[in-house]
């Protein structure tokens, strides 16, 4: 039996101004990134990572087309921005991603030692940075995280997230 037709997804893009490189314009472009995960029918996460004012990688969630459960949108960008920047040290980057990273993402970015982390939608059954947990809060941790919670696109990551398990709910025979 065939898979089920992925819901298709109501959301558009944006094209942020590339004229302000702040918090909107960056996460604008994860937001991106979350409605391509959509589109390939993967819960609508996306992250992008900065480091000097650049984009060094831009991923979404690939859990279900790699079957592999460690291809958050977080974890693949990461390994995009290393690769890019020929270390494992992404000192000075943050990173932006439209819903609160997980304790595996999470801890990933504090081994990495991202200088910021900047997510637009708290998580609080799995968030590891404030949602359900704090791995900041971690007394003996030789890295610490500076966060930025909400703010950037939050009203927008939230409906987009929150439709896409409606959608789910509701299966492909209901609107």
């Amino acid at each position: 039996m065939a898979a089920p037709e992925p819901t298709p997804c109501p959301f558009e893009k944006r094209f942020p101004s590339r004229l302000a490189r702040d918090d909107a314009f960056f996460m604008s472009l994860a937001y991106n990134q979350a409605i391509d995960a959509w589109r390939e029918d993967e819960v609508p996460v996306g992250a992008v990572i900065e480091a000097g004012g650049e984009v060094v990688a831009a991923a979404h969630n690939r859990v279900e087309a790699s079957s592999d459960p460690t291809a958050h949108a977080e974890m693949l960008a990461l390994t995009q921005a290393a690769a890019r920047l020929g270390d494992w040290r992404l000192e000075g980057a943050t990173v932006y991603v439209t819903k609160e990273p997980c304790p595996m993402c999470s801890g990933a970015m504090v081994m990495a030692r991202v200088k910021r982390v900047c997510f637009a939608v708290a998580d609080p059954k799995m968030g590891c940075l404030g949602g359900a947990a704090d791995l900041n809060a971690l007394p003996r941790s030789n890295h610490r995280l500076e966060v930025t919670a909400g703010g950037a696109l939050e009203a927008d990551c939230r409906e987009l997230v929150q439709a896409f398990f409606r959608a789910r709910r509701a299966g492909p025979d209901e609107p």
